[in-house]
């Protein structure tokens, strides 16, 4: 949203002023008085900043699942790139996560080539959330790992991602 002086404001934002202002006449009506209208204004109020505060909630999952259903698409296209690919997965780990400087979810990935020659390495890394929903996954690269050897490579999520975060390798395909 852009307000009319040219700044933007975020859905959560929206929601947060909605509430505040909500509570702040839950406040003031309470202050009126105990009669059965001032009762009544507050449970209005309380009910028109709950339903704000649950649109906002709406609005931003729908944007996180539209985010995660755009970076599913954008990481198959990418694998299924990829030309006489082998099943590398058991030769792909990931670290632990952590947060950039940026806000997003970074983790440390390792491919370990067994062949006798040099390949190259796709991999798309799965986030989830503590309750092993799918939050956002990417895809890294890892070239030029040399045969008996091993490469790194760092993913990042997509975007900013909340609570605790893991790691764990979607597809790998080694090339």
């Amino acid at each position: 949203m852009v307000m009319q002086d040219g700044h933007r404001t975020s859905p959560h934002l929206r929601v947060t002023a909605a509430g505040g202002a909500a509570a702040l006449l839950v406040v003031a009506l309470t202050g009126c008085g105990s009669g059965g209208a001032a009762s009544s204004a507050v449970s209005a109020v309380k009910s028109a900043a709950s339903g704000a505060v649950s649109q906002g909630a709406a609005a931003l999952q729908s944007q996180a699942s539209a985010a995660l259903a755009s970076a599913s698409a954008a990481a198959a296209s990418a694998v299924a790139k990829v030309k006489d690919g082998v099943d590398a997965k058991s030769q792909v780990k990931v670290g632990a996560t952590s947060t950039a400087a940026d806000g997003k979810t970074s983790v440390e990935v390792t491919a370990t080539n067994p062949d006798s020659s040099s390949h190259d390495y796709t991999v798309t890394v799965n986030f989830r959330g503590s309750d092993g929903n799918l939050l956002d996954t990417t895809v890294l690269n890892i070239d030029g790992v040399a045969a008996g050897g091993s490469g790194k490579g760092t993913a990042h999520s997509n975007r900013e991602l909340q609570g605790t975060i893991t790691a764990e390798v979607g597809t790998a395909l080694r090339h």
